[in-house]
């Protein structure tokens, strides 16, 4: 079987299984999953780089089929016949000879002029000419053979090719794990938000009058009137892109490279993402991230980190009204909670043989890379909500410029998505450094 045909019918195969999930959620009548979103998306660049394998093949068979027909056309075709091999200077060894020496030098020549006008010595008789010095050592000289140089032995040494491509990796993204992911249709998400909740429930007493008047004695009855306040908040879809030129005869040639190409465009925007959600300072097309939020609690730095970290518990609890569902810290922090020791060197969060879930004050931790060192935060993540418009997606286009011309095209990704804070009292800002 032709490698072409090998490669399309390992193509179908992973075809099926997106089918397979296809077929499921039309059957159910429901939106994919983020798990078989993630599953779809690795089917497809596995199909795509597959294609380029096939392309590649395929001008491989051709290639192949042209030569067996140049060699069956020749096969009979006679013969050339052979050329005469002349002698060589042996590799190393100096091209400049005794003769080359003798006749080039300029007493022969001034022989020759004097003795044998035109340059020739036919007819002459009996004649001697004057001695010419040569160089003897150049007539054997040799050169050193090395590994080392280009133009010797290093010739022949060619690196060898190992197809290992190192990346050079990117940070983890955890905060999409803790929120609560949605999908909208539109380009504003809208929600509505109390508040002024009702406060005004006190005991009453029963009436013993039909008609209060006020008199000594009367009781009214009368149960107080409660009051609450609710708002519209909006949020707006942003676009989150970036996109990368490559030539037509790159991708063609190297089969990987769409899909590490289309691989690390995800991984930036998807990182940007995480980046907006926690620093976006609301600016232009930039997110409102949670560090930029107002009416989240603070948590200022009290005698220690373990003590900070215990009182933003509480802080949680009385003023957001929330139980905690992890905090969010750099791994630093993290690191520095993990290094904690008592009086008697003893590690409070169990030292480095400690096994089983990592917990801060029996609360789960996640770390982020881009979440600023020396704060943190603890929250019920679910009252942060994103919503996709449109999950990373890639495009390749030659209508750029004069890529189209020049045999190139843009490869671009990007997302589409809001988010918001429904509830910013669900999240305190904890500070672990004093001053900060």
């Amino acid at each position: 079987m032709l490698k072409s045909q090998e490669l399309l019918a390992k193509m179908a195969g992973i075809w099926e299984q997106i089918k397979t999930v296809r077929d499921t959620v039309v059957e159910e009548d429901r939106e994919f999953t983020q798990e078989e979103r993630d599953q779809i998306e690795k089917a497809l660049d596995e199909i795509r780089a597959l294609e380029l394998q096939v392309e590649k093949a395929r001008a491989d068979d051709s290639l192949k089929g042209e030569l067996e027909r140049l060699n069956e056309m020749f096969s009979n075709a006679p013969k050339p016949e052979p050329k005469v091999k002349r002698d060589v200077p042996q590799p190393g060894i100096s091209p400049v000879s005794l003769g080359d020496q003798f006749v080039k030098s300029e007493v022969w020549r001034q022989f020759l002029q004097v003795n044998a006008p035109g340059g020739r010595l036919t007819g002459m008789r009996g004649f001697t000419s004057p001695p010419v010095r040569v160089d003897s050592k150049s007539l054997l000289r040799k050169e050193l053979i090395t590994g080392v140089s280009s133009v010797s032995a290093g010739a022949f040494v060619v690196p060898d090719q190992s197809n290992i491509l190192e990346m050079i990796g990117r940070y983890m993204l955890t905060l999409r794990q803790l929120i609560d992911v949605r999908v909208t249709t539109s380009d504003t998400v809208e929600w509505v938000q109390q508040t002024r909740q009702v406060a005004e429930a006190t005991p009453v007493a029963e009436s013993n009058v039909t008609e209060y008047s006020g008199a000594t004695g009367e009781i009214s009855g009368e149960k107080p009137e409660g009051t609450m306040r609710l708002e519209r908040v909006s949020t707006t879809v942003k676009t989150i892109a970036v996109w990368i030129p490559a030539t037509t005869r790159a991708l063609a040639d190297a089969a990987q490279l769409r899909g590490l190409i289309d691989s690390e465009l995800r991984s930036d925007v998807n990182e940007e993402l995480e980046d907006q959600l926690l620093n976006g300072n609301g600016v232009g097309e930039n997110f409102t991230g949670l560090g930029n939020t107002s009416g989240v609690l603070l948590q200022t730095f009290n005698t220690d980190i373990a003590v900070t970290a215990r009182k933003a518990i509480t802080n949680l609890l009385i003023n957001g009204r929330q139980m905690p569902s992890a905090w969010l810290l750099n791994p630093q922090d993290w690191e520095s909670f993990d290094l904690l020791q008592d009086s008697n060197g003893q590690y409070h969060w169990g030292g480095p043989m400690r096994q089983g879930p990592r917990t801060l004050w029996g609360v789960p931790v996640a770390q982020s890379f881009l979440q600023t060192q020396g704060t943190g935060w603890l929250a019920n993540w679910m009252k942060m909500v994103l919503w996709d418009r449109e999950d990373a997606t890639i495009a390749v286009s030659d209508s750029h410029a004069d890529f189209f011309i020049r045999n190139m095209v843009a490869i671009r990704c990007e997302l589409r998505a809001a988010m918001g804070v429904i509830r910013p009292t669900a999240f305190v800002e904890v500070a672990f450094e004093s001053g900060s």
